[in-house]
């Protein structure tokens, strides 16, 4: 390996594949096995089961109640070749949130999505992030409806059917070859079963390799703030914070010079 190849000192700042080195026309052994270790772990992200029991274990010793639901998917095949049925609730959970309680600020919605390990390891800290954000605010947060075979606009009709103001899904993401717990954030206001992808606003990469907890939690705060100020969300609502240490320091969102 050339030390002085200026790539070796890039390998630092990323997960990305570079400055792998070569052994004739190939790539060194280690490389090609940290490969195929990635690709498997991204493929097993995707079929792993949400260990919901678990999540609303780690819930319940921040003080936070949860409710298990299940999307029409009764399997994670049909799951896979039937996005809209991950989009709907089944008629079980949706009799069981119809005569619950209703009327609150912020529903909360925790899906497995394409990465269970995703919600599994980080939906619990990053709320608990969020909650201590929104304490000094007057907030009303249901409980975490912890949805299997679930979707992003499975959120909708959650929130639609406990009369939510705004809901927040928490997901994971679609798993890359360096990422394969990415949690995402999406807020929607005003929801309702139907809505469309621009009506949500997203905040992904969620992890403490990506966007750490407290970070994402401001910049959901902002979001939120701004949706119930504006009443609205998705397209119309951009993102304008800054690095809280940069804000302090009277710096701007270098996407917004």
């Amino acid at each position: 390996m050339d030390e002085k190849n200026p790539w070796q000192a890039l390998r630092a700042h990323t997960a990305a594949r570079i400055a792998l080195g070569r052994r004739g026309v190939s790539v060194p052994t280690h490389a090609q096995l940290a490969f195929q270790l990635a690709h498997a772990q991204a493929r097993d992200a995707v079929h792993l089961a949400l260990d919901g029991e678990a999540l609303a274990s780690a819930l319940a010793a921040q003080g936070q109640a949860s409710v298990h639901l299940h999307s029409a998917a009764a399997t994670r095949a049909d799951y896979l070749q039937r996005p809209d049925l991950g989009r709907r609730l089944d008629d079980v959970s949706r009799a069981r949130l119809a005569a619950g309680t209703t009327g609150v600020d912020l529903a909360l919605v925790a899906a497995d999505g394409l990465s269970a390990l995703a919600v599994q390891r980080h939906a619990a800290p990053f709320l608990a992030a969020l909650r201590e954000r929104l304490a000094l605010e007057a907030w009303t947060l249901s409980p975490v409806h912890i949805v299997a075979q679930g979707r992003v606009a499975i959120g909708d009709e959650v929130g639609e059917l406990i009369k939510a103001r705004a809901v927040l899904v928490l997901i994971g993401e679609r798993p890359g070859l360096s990422s394969p717990d990415s949690l995402g954030l999406y807020l929607t206001w005003a929801p309702k079963a139907g809505l469309l992808d621009e009506r949500r606003n997203c905040i992904s990469n969620v992890r403490p390799e990506g966007l750490a907890y407290a970070p994402a939690a401001y910049r959901l705060h902002y979001l939120l703030s701004q949706a119930f100020r504006r009443q609205l969300s998705g397209v119309d609502l951009k993102d304008e914070t800054v690095e809280e240490g940069a804000a302090l320091a009277g710096a701007r969102n270098f996407l917004l010079a």
